[in-house]
């Protein structure tokens, strides 16, 4: 919808001397229509004044923004965007009080607009640090899973190191065994080495007897 008008009126417009910041400046030479303004879609108010093409008033309310009343037909605001303070006489107190109620109502609408906005924007940074809170802790659950498989992983190679470890106690145990069953065998071919070489000598000197009877035998035989 934008901005619409929602109420005018007729009055004096003033400013402050920029010089003196005292005195009050008049900005037409007679009393012109000064319109209060709603902009729906940014929830913002705005009091406008045209003296023929000339904007003399294009003032936005803000909820810091207060229209003070300082005499029965007289009050006054200022604007700090403007860098000025506005003055606004009537011509009579009825229109005065209308005005100061729209803005009060205005500056309390500004305020609920700006809490709301503030609001708002503090909803987003908590659905924000929720949503980066839901990241970490999947970032945690899947850093536990990783941390769960390495562990798994460490206790199969465990138990897969004391499966070698006994296999190899048995294999040092066979092999201890067979060294064992080695020597004993070399222990007795030594042995037999011995006991063959003993009897192989005792059968040299039977063969040496056996000759040297043989020997005599033929010596009898050709004497007789």
């Amino acid at each position: 919808m934008g901005e619409q008008p929602i109420f005018s009126t007729r009055a004096h417009v003033f400013q402050i001397d920029p010089n003196t910041k005292k005195n009050w400046v008049p900005t037409s030479k007679h009393a012109v229509t000064v319109s209060y303004f709603y902009d729906s879609t940014r929830n913002v108010y705005r009091i406008i004044s045209l003296d023929g093409s000339k904007a003399i008033i294009n003032s936005t309310i803000t909820p810091n923004m207060t229209f003070t009343k300082t005499s029965q037909k007289f009050g006054q605001w200022a604007d700090s965007r403007a860098n000025t303070v506005y003055g606004l006489g009537f011509s009579s107190e009825h229109h005065l009080s209308k005005v100061t109620e729209l803005e009060c109502v205005s500056s309390q609408a500004n305020a609920v607009h700006t809490h709301k906005t503030e609001l708002n924007q503090t909803i987003q940074e908590l659905e924000e640090t929720l949503k980066l809170k839901e990241e970490e802790i999947e970032r945690l659950k899947q850093e536990i899973d990783n941390a769960r498989e390495l562990q798994e992983q460490r206790d199969s190679l465990t138990q897969k190191l004391q499966e070698v470890e006994i296999r190899n106690k048995d294999l040092e145990g066979q092999l201890s065994d067979l060294e064992q069953r080695l020597e004993k065998s070399q222990n007795e071919q030594e042995a037999f080495r011995n006991n063959l070489k003993t009897l192989l000598e005792i059968l040299d000197g039977k063969i040496f007897e056996l000759t040297e009877l043989r020997d005599n035998l033929a010596k009898l035989l050709e004497c007789s």
